[in-house]
């Protein structure tokens, strides 16, 4: 199954990583004790896996916005929203909003989404997603399909919630849901999956009694997959990396500690980031199709303290030629 796709012609290409900040925007330059400063580690494609604000208000979002015009440096700027971003959720926000928000008036929907997809916020690259599957091309010739979620299990009430025993993510099960726009593809039609929350078992501990909150549906939706790269968020606890291997998988007892990425952090406060190559170009290549790599890249901590680096991964993607 992988042999033939590791086959195929592809591309080196690095990645650009972030989650959960929360209106946090990078610390200036000169604040070396904070590995989240500018300027950010440039890329190829940068990934926001959600919780851009703390409640989705305009003024939030149009921080984050001149964030992702000014500060990120790729040419293409992939952006999901989260349980945080209120008014993203317009069905939500229509029954909760001033409530959640605390205000006499609610905020326009329309137009805190229009912040990410107008004229202005393509030209800079941003493309935000919602419950989709892409296809993007860069100009290194790459050719790659990302699947996209902003939906987590219901937490507290907040936004883009749907119950744990409802199924998002795959087709044709009992508790497939019938709200889905867009299923998460089978391998090996998705290269890159984007979503807020975490698959069950896989950097989605919360410390305490309430160990492993990640979804249950995902996890079975990814091993489906068997995506290069699963980038989220959601559980600040979880920060870091794991590079999983499917073939270690015994029944539901998935080995995911074996892989787990080590954190230098006086690394990453010099270089702004933690970084991993699993390109060709690495002593161990990523084999698509019988790995993962898991990367849950909250920038704030528990606390919401803004003291996590970025991830950047080095990757093999397709070329367009290939296809």
């Amino acid at each position: 199954m992988s042999s033939e796709s590791q086959a195929k012609p592809t591309v080196k290409t690095r990645v650009c990583m972030i989650s959960d900040t929360h209106t946090a925007t990078p610390f200036p330059a000169g604040a070396l004790n904070k590995a989240y400063r500018y300027p950010l580690p440039k890329s190829d494609i940068f990934l926001h896996a959600g919780d851009l604000t703390r409640t989705g208000r305009q003024a939030e979002h149009e921080v984050i916005v001149d964030m992702l015009r000014r500060d990120v440096d790729a040419e293409l700027k992939l952006v999901i929203a989260g349980n945080h971003d209120l008014t993203h959720d317009k069905e939500y926000y229509a029954r909760k909003g001033l409530m959640r928000h605390g205000s006499a008036r609610l905020e326009d929907p329309d137009a805190n989404r229009a912040l990410y997809t107008d004229e202005s916020a393509r030209n800079a690259g941003i493309v935000y997603m919602e419950e989709e599957v892409r296809t993007f091309s860069l100009k290194n010739g790459a050719r790659f399909t990302v699947y996209a979620s902003p939906y987590t299990p219901e937490f507290f009430g907040w936004a883009f919630a749907y119950e744990r025993d409802e199924d998002r993510f795959n087709p044709s099960t009992p508790m497939s849901s019938r709200n889905v726009k867009t299923w998460v593809p089978s391998f090996p039609d998705v290269d890159i999956m984007l979503t807020h929350g975490p698959p069950l078992g896989f950097l989605d501990d919360v410390g305490g009694m309430r160990k492993g909150v990640g979804c249950e549906s995902l996890l079975k939706a990814c091993e489906r997959a068997r995506p290069r790269l699963h980038v989220f968020g959601h559980i600040h606890e979880g920060f870091g990396a794991v590079r999983h291997n499917w073939s270690n998988d015994n029944d539901n007892d998935n080995d995911s500690d074996a892989g787990e990425i080590s954190l230098d952090f006086d690394t990453a406060l010099e270089q702004r980031c933690y970084s991993y190559d699993m390109s060709s170009d690495a002593k161990k290549p990523l084999k698509f199709g019988e790995e993962t790599l898991f990367v849950n890249a909250s920038v704030v901590t528990v606390r919401y303290h803004a003291n996590n680096a970025p991830w950047v991964v080095d990757l093999d993607l397709p070329l367009a030629t290939s296809q």
